[in-house]
């Protein structure tokens, strides 16, 4: 008999409290319908009150210890007080969201993943009827590129000072990152099968499936001329699907213009930052966008999977928070260790749930019994 997999949940901050117990029963629920063969820990760190309690985020040797899971699933890190209590423990962004970035660098996480797919009854922001058909995924990569954090400030807080942020993309990241868009591409084609859409493409007509790149090679032709270039060598490798290019500002336009015409979606870490954000509200907000960061080439490190939302302490401990993203994010980690069934009957009855009670105001408790109810 296989070992049971081992999950590591991480509540965090705020209300990731909330969200993640959503995610623990439904967990419960899933498993006494048919065993998934998981355990999961409840780990206090990382969060603002380990830091309060042990001045740091998370004990020294975490990484050595989140190497025992074969997944992490955390809920929201960041101050967990209401915004009117004077007395709450606050820390700045760059050391309360600090353990993001060292599990996504510690662990080789090089790609990140947030699906944007507008269900019916979640709020449609654009007015155009065709914003209902929006199913992107945006791939950004997770490792490099204007993230590194390499750079400092010289003559700090005189008139001459300088700063310098330096910016660094590599050829090996990149045709790692691009090729996995491709293979994902591919591998949505092959689930639409027969209904499989088609989209306009730069150089290949009407196809079934496209990988768009985004870039600024216009203002920064250095890295924007090398993953082009990586692009097409790669694009060679898939002729089944169409390919597309566009500049990071038209993309943010386009995004809200006409997102049914995107389907896979490549950028830097920057770039790949922002976009996902607004992809989110075209699927109908934070409050419904799971993410996802992996490293598609080994399972030798837990993948870390969070939701989007943040921490939200104007409404932390109130019973408010919409645990639909961390649901939906449950359901992406539940691919990512092989409960695929259990994954499908978990998003068809969040998109159960939400189409069955749009437009109703509810609490953290109400949807996650809905949810319960519609896995039955």
């Amino acid at each position: 008999m296989a070992e049971p997999r081992r999950i590591a949940l991480m509540p965090g901050d705020g209300i990731g409290q909330e969200v993640m117990a959503a995610a623990a029963e439904v967990l419960q629920a899933l498993d006494k319908q048919t065993p998934l063969g998981l355990t999961w820990d409840w780990l206090e760190w990382p969060s603002t009150d380990w830091h309060r309690r042990h001045g740091e985020m998370m004990p020294a040797d975490a990484m050595t210890q989140v190497q025992a899971y074969d997944a992490l699933l955390m809920g929201a890190l960041g101050d967990p007080g209401p915004l009117s209590d004077a007395n709450r423990y606050c820390l700045p962004d760059s050391v309360s969201l600090s353990p993001l970035l060292q599990f996504r660098k510690g662990l080789g996480l090089w790609a990140c993943e947030r699906p944007a797919r507008l269900l019916p009854g979640a709020p449609q922001y654009l007015a155009d009827e065709r914003a209902a058909e929006v199913d992107m995924l945006v791939i950004r990569e997770n490792s490099e590129g204007e993230y590194v954090n390499q750079g400092g400030r010289l003559h700090r807080g005189t008139a001459d000072e300088v700063a310098t942020q330096l910016e660094v993309f590599t050829r090996r990241a990149t045709e790692r990152l691009i090729r996995h868009a491709f293979v994902r591409a591919r591998e949505r084609l092959e689930a639409r099968g027969a209904d499989a859409r088609h989209f306009h493409c730069a150089d290949k007509g009407r196809a079934g499936a496209q990988v768009c790149l985004i870039t600024k090679r216009n203002a920064q032709p250095y890295w924007g001329d090398m993953y082009t270039e990586v692009f097409a060598e790669i694009a060679a490798e898939f002729p089944e699907i169409g390919v597309h290019h566009e500049l990071v500002d038209a993309a943010c336009m386009k995004f809200v213009q006409c997102p049914w015409t995107f389907d896979v979606v490549v950028a830097s870490n920057l770039h790949g930052d922002i976009l996902t954000d607004l992809a989110a509200v075209l699927s109908g907000g934070l409050g419904l966008a799971p993410s996802c960061n992996i490293n598609p080439d080994s399972r030798a490190m837990p993948a870390l999977f969070e939701p989007t939302h943040g921490s939200a302490p104007d409404i932390a401990g109130q019973g408010l928070a919409n645990p639909a993203a961390m649901l939906l994010t449950t359901a992406l980690m539940l691919d990512w260790v092989g409960c695929a069934q259990a994954a499908e009957r978990l998003r068809q009855a969040v998109a159960k749930d939400l189409a069955t009670t749009a437009g109703q105001r509810r609490t953290c408790r109400d949807v996650t019994a809905g949810v319960i109810a519609a896995l039955h």
